[in-house]
């Protein structure tokens, strides 16, 4: 795989691990660390910060999501996310121009105005079947796409009050073969739109419509989605297959994350979408030192 710039970053694939830091501006993320706050002046400036924090822990990426994907969680308007985001993109685009910016949206409108005010990235957690004019926006903007695998269904989804959500009764009759084609027809949605394949990268979608053992063995064959012939982004951060694996909450899923993310390395994943960034830049960094010898 070709070498991929954006911005002022040159991912080089395989030659390290990449991190992401998420920046969730929502009331309800379900790791509870949304910045949400009922005034523009009450959310950028703690957004600001957190992404300082992060950039100096090691991130090379900012997400920056105004929709929480959790289990059961409300859908947001266009006008309401984009009240959320696009303020955090313009603010963070000025205050930290090397930075590379991410929008989560399966919005076209809010990726339109995100890479209008300075991101750099469109992550679709729909893989380009939620918003059919959203390939259109990427191939203007000649932005890189991050295509995510998704079934989740609201009907699929189970709340516990100390775990949280995931998703249950969810049947594939192969998982790998299911999610790889399944991938693909998003590939070829961006393909058809005339988004090139350098500029895209895949993620296996661990958390969203999958069950908690369909995530372990998910994340266990990452290797067969690298194999695909794109860069893999992994999400695995505080997730709920973490917390039913060791019955504790989100704020007790460090350890967890990190062995997730060091499997998750050693099977092929190129970025890590991660919360708790300086832990895990750490443990990417490890890894790597393992894995990439040269």
């Amino acid at each position: 795989m070709r070498p991929l710039t954006v911005g002022s970053l040159t991912l080089a694939w395989g030659q390290r691990t990449y991190v992401m830091g998420i920046l969730n501006i929502t009331p309800d993320s379900f790791s509870g660390d949304g910045l949400f706050s009922a005034t523009e002046s009450g959310w950028v400036a703690p957004a600001s910060e957190q992404a300082g924090r992060f950039l100096a822990a090691g991130a090379d990426i900012l997400d920056i999501g105004g929709e929480s994907t959790r289990p059961g969680a409300q859908t947001v308007s266009v006008e309401a996310e984009l009240e959320r985001v696009i303020p955090v993109v313009r603010a963070l685009a000025h205050q930290f121009p090397q930075a590379i910016l991410s929008i989560d949206t399966y919005k076209s409108e809010v990726a339109e105005a995100a890479l209008q005010a300075g991101a750099h990235i469109v992550n679709d957690v729909w893989g380009l079947r939620a918003d059919p004019r959203l390939a259109e926006i990427v191939t203007r903007y000649n932005a890189p796409v991050i295509l995510m695998h998704n079934r989740s269904k609201a009907n699929n989804a189970q709340v516990q009050a100390q775990l949280g959500g995931r998703y249950v009764g969810v049947e594939y009759a192969d998982l790998l073969a299911e999610v790889t084609a399944e991938l693909m027809a998003s590939v070829e949605l961006a393909r058809q739109a005339g988004i090139t394949d350098e500029k895209i990268i895949l993620d296996p979608g661990i958390g969203f419509g999958k069950t908690v053992e369909q995530n372990l063995q998910l994340l266990n064959r990452l290797d067969e989605i690298r194999a695909l012939g794109f860069p893999v982004l992994l999400g695995p951060s505080r997730k709920s297959f973490i917390g039913y694996t060791l019955n504790l909450p989100p704020g007790q899923r460090a350890e967890g994350t990190a062995a997730a993310v060091a499997i998750g390395i050693a099977r092929g994943a190129d970025i890590i979408r991660v919360h708790d960034v300086e832990m895990m830049a750490r443990v990417a960094k490890m890894s790597d030192a393992i894995i990439r010898r040269q």
